[in-house]
């Protein structure tokens, strides 16, 4: 599947359309009509023209070849952590960070029928914020590509058994009853979203103000190099805010580090951290420096 269901393609066409017609405002993101991130999109810019894409890779693509001027792409939740195949996707794409976006996650329980139901549809996070509400009441979760697709396939379905996790303005836009709101299991659900774009903020532009810096490194394949290699910032009182692993590859021997520090090149301190980063690294990838939109620590 590698389409939108039939209820959600006339707004997506119309939304095309209209991104089309001045592609430098337009956000790309990932999902149907009324999903997260077309929230998020709105919120963040709201002069934006928003353009809906099916998969990450086709708004990360959109950007590339100038369909639309940037992306919002959702990269780590605060009950289900990061969001799948992201931190492959970001330094694949060679766009850069520009911005970061913070929105606060209700998930609603809607269906054509009255329940009980047998199943429901949505995003993989979606499902996992709300697990506990799906397994007290005996729901089995299966997973659609975004949260407001699950609720146009479940409009499209027509089974009055099955139900979708989604986003309360997905019931009115695809013709659903709201069964349940804030079915997820944590009141204080947030998402952070980051923003991408063909061309880098310059740091220099950042000078006085708050920002954080993201970037991806391999360590060289020697013992304690890890350790040195985070010695900088220790040593140079940079704050290292986030540092994840995932794995590069099938042989399960180059680990791949995926980080967010609180500062900006051209800051001595931060500059002598990533020299000495370098230094013990076989890559380092800066992916963007951008202002903070929420205060770390």
């Amino acid at each position: 599947m590698h389409s939108f269901p039939a209820p959600a393609m006339a707004m997506v066409e119309t939304m095309r359309e209209s991104a089309s017609s001045d592609p430098a405002r337009a956000i790309a993101y990932q999902g149907a009509p009324g999903a997260n991130s077309h929230r998020a999109a709105m919120e963040a810019c709201p002069e934006c023209l928003p353009l809906p894409c099916f998969s990450f890779a086709d708004a990360l693509d959109a950007v590339k070849i100038g369909d639309a001027g940037c992306a919002i792409i959702p990269i780590e939740n605060s009950q289900h952590g990061r969001v799948a195949d992201i931190h492959f996707l970001l330094p694949e794409s060679g766009l850069y960070i520009v911005g970061e976006y913070f929105m606060p996650i209700h998930h609603a329980l809607m269906a054509l029928g009255d329940g009980p139901f047998k199943v429901a549809y949505s995003h993989p996070q979606a499902l996992g914020q709300s697990r506990n509400f799906l397994r007290e009441r005996g729901i089995v979760p299966l997973s659609h590509a975004d949260t407001a697709g699950a609720a146009a396939y479940v409009a499209e379905l027509g089974d009055p058994d099955v139900a979708s996790i989604s986003p309360p303005v997905a019931a009115e836009l695809y013709g659903l009853k709201i069964i349940e709101n804030n079915v997820e299991d944590s009141p204080d659900n947030m998402t952070r979203f980051v923003i991408l774009a063909r061309e880098p903020v310059d740091p220099a532009s950042l000078k006085g103000e708050d920002a954080i810096t993201t970037f991806v490194f391999e360590v060289k394949n020697i013992p304690a190099a890890l350790y040195k290699a985070m010695g900088g910032f220790a040593t140079n009182g940079v704050n290292m805010t986030k540092l994840e692993s995932y794995q590069k590859g099938a042989s399960f021997s180059a680990t791949t580090f995926y980080a967010d520090i609180i500062g900006a090149p051209g800051d001595p301190a931060v500059d002598r951290a990533l020299e000495e980063l370098a230094f013990h690294s076989k890559e380092l990838r800066i992916l963007g420096t951008y202002r903070q939109a929420r205060k770390r620590g």
